[in-house]
């Protein structure tokens, strides 16, 4: 058994006896070392003595084979685990992991509705005139309207949409306050809910809030306006796994931003403390237009000759 070999069974040992590492952990780890085990022996070099610019190569290696930063930042982990162990025995007398840098890892991009599926969703609400159905339209238009976060919706008092509604006041993270606009569809949507609610005597008791509940909150939830959500996408034949409170924010700034919207502008209203938050959405943009050129443009199929 080589010296490696030795390293790794001692390794693994100890992950298994004293921190009791699941049997999939133990296979990963294995896989993990003896693939850096391999490349290192054809490099000249051996695993337990392998130092840090050893190990850069061998993640240089990796990135150029475009492997998810992911996996690459597993790999690392693993590696550092091992070494701080030879380490921790006396198995040698320094780190090499302990000047390598983990992988940036790339942020997902979120998933949004076009804009021809947030009709259908409005269009699908706008046709139920029952209690529950005008409720559930004032509340997808205003989401759509404004962009807000699900708590906030949920959770907006009575007295910030009476009067004039143009604008309204919004209790964001932190207890920031920002002012964001209601568009036409949106204010029709809540004139008609509220001309029922005011109607409706047994909402007294939680009068403060827009969308009241007997629930313990006094409003409604997020879950459950999750769930007339998901009941919503199914009758306009979307997708469930698509659609949820946040995609429709999404949508909303992505729509916007598409239309040409200020960046700044969408900071505001979206009530982001940073500015980073909101560039996600260029890439979004960004990714659809470059689809679009390359699926319509008369010249994305090369004529025949070319």
């Amino acid at each position: 058994m080589s010296a490696a070999e030795v390293a790794i069974d001692a390794f693994l040992e100890m992950l298994s006896a004293e921190r009791g590492a699941a049997r999939n952990t133990l296979d990963s780890y294995e896989r993990d070392l003896r693939d850096l085990d391999k490349y290192l022996g054809e490099a000249g070099a051996a695993l337990d003595a392998a130092d840090a610019e050893a190990l850069r190569g061998y993640f240089a290696r990796l990135s150029r084979s475009a492997i998810a930063p992911t996996t690459i930042a597993r790999k690392l982990s693993a590696f550092r685990q091992f070494y701080r162990f030879l380490y921790a025995e006396g198995r040698r007398h320094d780190d090499p992991t302990a000047t390598l840098d983990a992988p940036k890892r790339g942020r997902s991009l979120p998933k949004i509705l076009t804009e021809t599926e947030v009709d259908a969703l409005l269009r699908g609400a706008a046709e139920d005139a029952s209690p529950e159905g005008l409720r559930f339209r004032a509340l997808i238009e205003i989401l759509y309207a404004t962009g807000l976060r699900v708590s906030e919706l949920v959770a907006l008092p009575l007295a910030s949409v009476r009067g004039e509604r143009r604008m309204i006041p919004v209790k964001g993270k932190g207890g920031k306050e920002r002012l964001v606009p209601l568009s036409k569809p949106a204010r029709e949507a809540l004139d008609a809910y509220l001309a029922l609610r005011d109607r409706d005597k047994t909402k007294a008791a939680g009068a403060r809030w827009l969308f009241p509940s007997s629930g313990e909150s006094g409003h409604l939830t997020r879950q459950h306006f999750a769930r007339l959500l998901k009941a919503a996408a199914g009758r306009a034949g979307l997708p469930l796994r698509k659609v949820s409170p946040h995609v429709l924010r999404h949508a909303f700034a992505s729509h916007l931003l598409g239309r040409g919207a200020d960046l700044r502008v969408l900071q505001q209203l979206l009530g982001h403390a940073d500015i980073a938050t909101t560039q996600i959405y260029t890439h979004l943009v960004d990714d659809q237009l470059r689809a679009l050129v390359e699926t319509r443009h008369p010249l994305a199929r090369a004529p025949l000759g070319r």
